[in-house]
């Protein structure tokens, strides 16, 4: 069984996918070719933003982003600890400073009232919340970016409220939640930039990397723009700004036109699968805690993760999954704050409990468009054989 079925999805697509390969290869355009334009002009539309920036991958989207808002040093970035680095890593990569913030344990998502007393203690220089051991006094509270973990978005309605209230930037880091709705609005429309990307293991994945931002502020789309090209001006050899090498591969947005004919379609399948999940697991005396999705969102179920009693139950169920042929993932086995990458900031074990409770019993079991609901049934039982 394969943990995220790509093979099954290409072999319904590979004559759109070749043909649109093929076009490339006629018109030998490999950087910056029509099927960009096409691409980003497709998806910004459906998340029903003005501007579409195809670039290099997910977290180059994150650090265009950041460089859009000129963050630097001195400058503070809220954002979870329960994400995979890549969240976290532009911010210090810019020489900023990432600020956590606990989740909550039902969403695995930014907790708003967390959010603020993290913002107000920086604010005010003091100990009513972990905070960085950098001198506090010289950071300068700037922004959030809010994870869309595992496929269901944020509070956005709260968090932006509260930048609002401070005077903070909102990026949302929808890597996984591309596809996703939050009260009638898609994924990466919530904030003043959303990012996504293409890995190809995400709902809309490509065959390699790449990502993409959301706008509907010109300025905004147009500095990234820049950016992502070495900071171009009005042409090539003009450049206005110091940039990176951000562009998407055009073969990469060919790929992409081809699954995205069909992602509507998944995005239905995805909620068939976990949804069946759901009925299969909930109500079992199994010590498991199924994924819960707040009235008026939809999670687009980049994975399907589910919480055990604790670490000995989680390796016990692994351990019967594994022998049956079936692969499962932690995502995430050790939070930020306790990676050996951030310990400069001085944070330690138990400063975000929900986050470091969460690490210890998640587990994300086989998802995607084309799981079938046998296959489902078996995983189920395994689960239910303790």
């Amino acid at each position: 069984m394969q943990f995220i079925d790509l093979a099954a999805q290409q072999k319904l697509i590979r004559d759109k996918i070749e043909a649109n390969i093929q076009a490339v290869l006629a018109h030998g355009r490999y950087i910056m070719g029509p099927e960009i334009k096409e691409l980003e002009k497709r998806l910004s539309e459906f998340v029903g933003v003005e501007h579409g920036i195809a670039c290099s991958s997910g977290t180059d989207a994150l650090l265009l982003a950041l460089m859009a808002y000129e963050v630097g040093p001195g400058d503070a970035v809220f954002t979870s600890p329960f994400t995979f680095i890549a969240t976290a890593e532009v911010i210090s990569l810019l020489g900023a400073t990432p600020v956590f913030v606990d989740i909550d344990p039902h969403t695995f998502n930014l907790d708003p009232e967390h959010l603020e007393r993290a913002v107000t203690a920086l604010s005010k220089s003091s100990s009513g919340y972990p905070l960085p051991c950098a001198e506090m006094s010289r950071l300068t509270p700037r922004g959030i970016i809010a994870v869309d973990l595992f496929g269901l978005p944020a509070d956005y309605d709260a968090i932006n409220a509260i930048a609002r209230k401070y005077g903070l930037f909102v990026i949302e880091d929808g890597a996984q939640s591309f596809g996703a709705l939050y009260r009638g609005k898609r994924a990466c429309s919530l904030a003043s930039i959303g990012c996504t990307s293409f890995f190809p293991a995400k709902p809309l994945g490509c065959y390699g990397d790449g990502g993409m931002c959301f706008t509907d502020d010109t300025d905004l789309a147009e500095a990234m723009r820049s950016l992502s090209i070495h900071g171009q001006g009005s042409h090539k050899y003009e450049n206005v700004r110091i940039g990176i090498n951000g562009r998407l591969d055009t073969l990469q947005a060919a790929i992409l036109n081809a699954k995205f004919d069909v992602f509507s379609k998944e995005v239905d399948l995805r909620q068939e699968a976990a949804l069946r999940y759901n009925k299969l697991l909930s109500g079992r005396q199994n010590g498991i805690s199924t994924p819960q999705v707040p009235s008026g969102m939809q999670s687009v179920w980049a994975q399907y993760s589910i919480l055990t009693k604790g670490g000995n139950h989680r390796t016990e169920i692994q351990g019967r999954l594994k022998d049956a042929g079936i692969p499962t993932a932690i995502y995430y086995p050790r939070p930020l704050h306790l990676q050996p990458a951030f310990q400069d900031l001085g944070y330690k074990e138990g400063d975000f409990p929900v986050s470091e409770d969460c690490s210890q019993r998640i587990m994300s079991l086989p998802m995607h468009p084309y799981l079938r609901a046998e296959d489902q049934e078996h995983i189920a039982q395994l689960i239910s054989e303790g």
